[in-house]
């Protein structure tokens, strides 16, 4: 047995005990007469004093993050740490031992306020993970894994694995294709979701299902998306509507984030805000209701304008309580944001309203008296205040006006703290133009439309809304889901109108088509994201520090070395050749 107790279980109770503990050097300190050693293990910090020659001798030989082990006799410390668990108490050691020896040159400190590079923290993620907060999260993640499993057993769902090997599917992304050995020119697809497998046990007369489920989507990383695969809490639901998975969501989501953390966690039923309106005050899909802006349409009251920048433009604002008050620098720097390539913007109007209820600053000389009143009966702009203006084509008015909100929120400090705030975003679209112009899915092809088959056979396909949602906390999408379509003619009509011919339906839908003719029950579900649940939980930043092993932004796993080259022979048993430019294939 290499310990008896480890760090954390120590406490002034166990003075005079003989104990050995293990764990890592974290730091070693040489007064001469005697050394002392801050041994880590996961539980936390135990002080170690080496007194006796023979064992200092071999301490000085020690290097940090070594793994040890110690023996010792707990004493009472005279000069108390209250700033750690164990600051009551001290080990005297008796024995000293080397478990696992460690280089005298680390590529980076461990649990130090030090910036270290990101990639290089990837590379040697094994160390990167004995950083405590960094740590911490793993086992947060651990935690909130089991009780989200407790919970969906608590709610009678039973968990049911699906395959990895797929087929593929048009699910938003790109598909990473898996070559078969035994089937020649053929391919598997790793799921971008269980969506098929799922709705297939429905069909199988599950009443309720859930997994913790790999997703594998070809896409670009951001902060809040890690490439490549990510876990969801999958679920499905026989003989149910948007309601029934709009209360279990209401239920499971809040009970977990109060569980696993001391901030306001709202109660449900959540807001529900139509994608429309979402957009309209917004200007985005996932919008952070934290932040008490909103954006608001101008258009008509700048429709006989002078100002050659609104002429013919879709106008929104935002007006800003209290944004009067702000320096001229405030304004030309948002400006500066607006033009950036992220946002898009050619330039960001402003104007103030002085206490005296004068209008200056920005295009203030461009602002009639009628418009100045209706700004301020029909809108409220108050004294005291500021707007912002943006002018473009409706769609990328919308966009840009959602992002200055975002920006305009952080900047003034705006934004609710402690608090995680839920809503629902509804009504999505059926469908929208592709960037061809076509007709395409905007967010589940599987999904119910409203009004069913007259809606599809009677509407404009852009006028066609969707039984499908989204759960958004704090800005982030944190689930998604929608009432599947269960009906054969539905699914084709669908299709259809997507492009698909009913043949290209049962080539490569096959299993559901053919599912769907033997008794299917109307059904719905979600799958609320479990590492951007982590990241909100751990107040993280990042959607990698809540992921143990992650890959960087180009999407590489910089510790195992992947993606890399295969051995020819291996390409040759999967019926592979390359056709690639060597000089440009890293």
């Amino acid at each position: 047995m290499y310990r008896t107790k480890t760090c954390g279980e120590l406490n002034i109770k166990n003075v005079d005990e003989i104990v050995e503990l293990a764990g890592w050097v974290q730091k070693i300190r040489n007064l001469g007469g005697m050394i002392f050693i801050d041994l880590r293990d996961e539980s936390g910090i135990t002080q170690i004093v080496v007194n006796e020659e023979n064992l200092q001798n071999k301490a000085r030989d020690f290097k940090t993050e070594s793994c040890i082990h110690v023996k010792g006799n707990v004493v009472e410390r005279t000069s108390k740490n209250p700033n750690i668990p164990t600051g009551e108490i001290e080990v005297i050691a008796q024995e000293l031992e080397v478990l696992g020896k460690c280089k005298n040159v680390l590529p980076f400190e461990v649990n130090t306020d030090q910036e270290v590079r990101e990639d290089l923290r990837l590379e040697y993620r094994f160390l990167d993970l004995r950083n405590t907060q960094l740590h911490n999260n793993i086992i947060l993640r651990s935690k909130i894994l089991k009780t989200l499993r407790d919970k969906m057993d608590e709610l009678q769902f039973i968990e049911v694995q699906t395959p990895i090997l797929a087929n593929s599917s048009p699910e938003g992304a790109r598909d990473y294709l898996v070559p078969s050995r035994l089937n020649p020119g053929e391919f598997y697809a790793l799921p971008q979701a269980p969506q098929q497998f799922k709705q297939l046990l429905m069909v199988s007369g599950f009443n309720k299902y859930y997994q913790i489920a790999p997703c594998f989507r070809d896409e670009d990383p951001r902060a809040d998306r890690a490439p490549g695969e990510f876990y969801q809490l999958d679920f499905e639901m026989s003989f149910s509507t948007q309601e029934d998975v709009f209360k279990v969501m209401e239920e499971v989501v809040p009970y977990t984030f109060k569980k696993h953390t001391n901030w306001k966690v709202d109660e449900g039923p959540f807001v529900r805000i139509p994608y429309k309106e979402a957009m309209e005050k917004y200007g985005i899909d996932k919008p952070d209701l934290r932040n008490p802006l909103i954006i608001q349409d101008a258009t008509e009251i700048f429709k006989d304008t002078e100002f050659n920048a609104f002429k013919g433009k879709t106008i929104k604002m935002i007006i800003v309580p209290d944004g009067a008050k702000q320096g001229r620098k405030f304004f030309d720097k948002m400006e500066e944001y607006a033009k950036t390539d992220e946002v898009g913007a050619k330039g960001l109007a402003w104007v103030k309203i002085e206490e005296t209820g004068e209008f200056t600053g920005g295009i203030s000389k461009f602002i009639t008296e009628d418009s100045k009143k209706v700004l301020q009966s029909k809108y409220n702009a108050e004294k005291n205040s500021s707007i912002f203006f943006i002018a473009d084509e409706f769609e990328k008015a919308q966009k840009i006006a959602g992002l200055v909100r975002i920006e305009l929120g952080k900047r003034l400090d705006l934004i609710e703290k402690n608090v995680y705030r839920f809503c629902f975003i509804v009504d999505f679209p059926m469908y929208e133009l592709s960037d061809e112009g076509t007709i395409d899915f905007s967010h589940n092809p599987f999904s119910m439309p409203q009004g069913g088959l007259e809606a599809l056979e009677n509407k404009e396909p852009l006028d066609i809304l969707a039984y499908q949602y989204d759960l958004v906390c704090n800005g982030y999408e944190m689930a998604s889901g929608a009432v599947r379509n269960h009906d054969p003619e539905i699914m084709v009509k669908a299709f259809e109108i997507a492009g698909y011919t009913e043949q290209d339906v049962k080539e490569r839908f096959g299993a559901l088509y053919n599912a769907f003719q033997y008794g299917t029950p109307p059904h719905a579900g979600a799958a609320p994201g479990i590492d951007r649940m982590v990241m909100l939980i751990a107040d993280a930043q990042n959607i990698r520090e809540v992921i143990a092993f992650p890959k960087n932004k180009r999407a590489r796993d910089l510790l195992m070395r992947a993606p890399s080259k295969v051995m020819p022979e291996q390409l040759k048993d999967v019926h592979i050749k390359l056709d690639i430019d060597e000089k440009n294939s890293n």
